[in-house]
């Protein structure tokens, strides 16, 4: 799983940097200051999931059992479900969009909570 997460969170860190860049440049135009701010709330929540992933990915062969596996994969539906739902709600301005993003919230909470039980 180490090299899974490691290339999870190096694909995401890939995306969030592209997506960081295409907000700053390509949207700053097209949205108003509201969703630029949503969509770079999206973008920060990315970064530091994707940065979580290679924490995972570095501490899985010290870490092994389901806690750490489980740690990853819910940062990965975070990264998904909470920035996803944030970029799609900033481009599109449909709200709906905005109800998923909680979900996404707290399976980054349960991956924080998953990796500290992986931890003890």
């Amino acid at each position: 799983m180490d090299r899974t997460f490691l290339l999870a969170g190096a694909v995401a860190g890939l995306i969030a940097v592209g997506f960081g860049a295409f907000g700053a440049h390509g949207l700053r135009e097209r949205l108003t200051p509201d969703m630029l701010a949503v969509f770079e709330t999206g973008v920060r929540y990315h970064m530091y999931h994707a940065l979580a992933l290679l924490l995972t990915a570095a501490l899985a062969p010290r870490l092994p059992g389901k806690a750490i596996v489980a740690a990853g994969w819910l940062f990965v539906a975070g990264i998904t479900l909470f920035s996803g739902s944030l970029y799609v709600l900033a481009v599109t301005g449909v709200r709906i969009f905005g109800a998923i993003t909680p979900i996404g919230g707290v399976a980054f909470l349960a991956g924080w909570a998953a990796l500290a039980i992986a931890a003890l």
